[in-house]
């Protein structure tokens, strides 16, 4: 078995390589796949030689453009790398037969309401990188390939910045943070994305799938929003022994903090489906993050 992935230096991608692994040979790439492949988005003609040169059983696409605000000023770049690339990689895997495996976000629906969105909900991108996400969605599935789209949200990592890495260093730095209140969501580990990832990608090649594949939501157990999310990482860092500066964490609205793009304010994704077709139980966020802390803490402390 061989899979292909693209992203590999992403925060999901860094997990996949570690969880993919077992189950066969893996060419992972990141933008410069080296050796003649290709793994940037943006350009289709390599991405085709490459699916072709690699020949792989399955695609795992962890690769995106990210930078949410700074989208809404190149918008046909975005729309390049989050639709039309993934146009050319449901084509190339509808003509060979074979999966694929990428992922969305919550950002494709508006954040109205307060009840978790399922996968059949209308959806609402409010910005540029959401409207190009849900466009790759559409591309996936007009091709008529094979396919598990996993939308999931307010991602982290064990590997590079993230939200805890920069509550904890403003903490130490300042008296007050503000942080917003009013956007609610499950924080969702690389790494539990990855392991969920994994244990699909085994039924697809074990043919033990009873379902013919489609969209999931894939994000961990429970809600939260920013501000308590902020003061849960800064609690348990301080209960741990970490001396932070900060006095107050001041809870503020998203509109008190204008961006360049807008974000959802419901962030909320029904696992139901996931669950239930795949006989999972995801563990609840806290579980992640404190995993997390564990990581940071110890290079820190020790």
């Amino acid at each position: 078995m061989k899979v292909l992935l693209l992203g590999k230096n992403g925060q999901v991608g860094w997990e996949l390589q570690r969880t993919l692994a077992p189950l066969g040979e893996v060419v992972a790439l990141d933008l410069d796949g080296g050796e003649g492949l290709v793994g940037d988005l943006a350009d289709e003609t390599g991405l085709r030689t490459t699916v072709t040169a690699v020949s792989p059983d399955v695609i795992v696409n962890a690769a995106a453009y990210t930078a949410v605000d700074r989208a809404e000023s190149e918008p046909e770049l975005v729309h390049r790398i989050n639709a039309a690339a993934l146009g050319v990689l449901a084509g190339e895997a509808a003509a060979r037969g074979i999966w694929l495996v990428h992922y969305s976000t919550d950002y494709v629906f508006d954040g109205s309401g307060e009840r978790p969105w399922r996968e059949d909900d209308p959806t609402g991108p409010l910005s540029v990188y959401a409207k190009t996400k849900l466009a790759g969605e559409e591309a996936i599935r007009a091709s008529g390939c094979r396919h598990l789209i996993l939308r999931t949200s307010w991602v982290y990592g064990a590997r590079g910045g993230n939200f805890v890495r920069t509550m904890l260093k403003l903490a130490a730095e300042r008296d007050r943070l503000t942080v917003i209140s009013d956007q609610v969501g499950a924080p969702t580990g690389a790494d539990l994305i990855a392991d969920v990832t994994a244990h699909l990608v085994r039924s697809i090649l074990a043919g033990t799938m009873s379902h013919p594949g489609g969209l999931y939501h894939l994000v961990a157990a429970g809600e939260t929003n920013w501000h308590a999310y902020a003061s849960f990482v800064i609690g348990e860092a301080r209960r741990r022994g970490l001396a932070l500066k900060v006095k107050e964490i001041a809870p503020i609205r998203s509109a008190d903090w204008p961006s360049p793009a807008t974000r959802p304010l419901n962030s909320r994704l029904d696992t139901t489906k996931l669950r239930v077709d795949f006989g999972l139980r995801l563990p609840d966020w806290q579980f992640g993050v404190m995993r997390l802390l564990d990581v940071i803490l110890d290079s820190v402390l020790s």
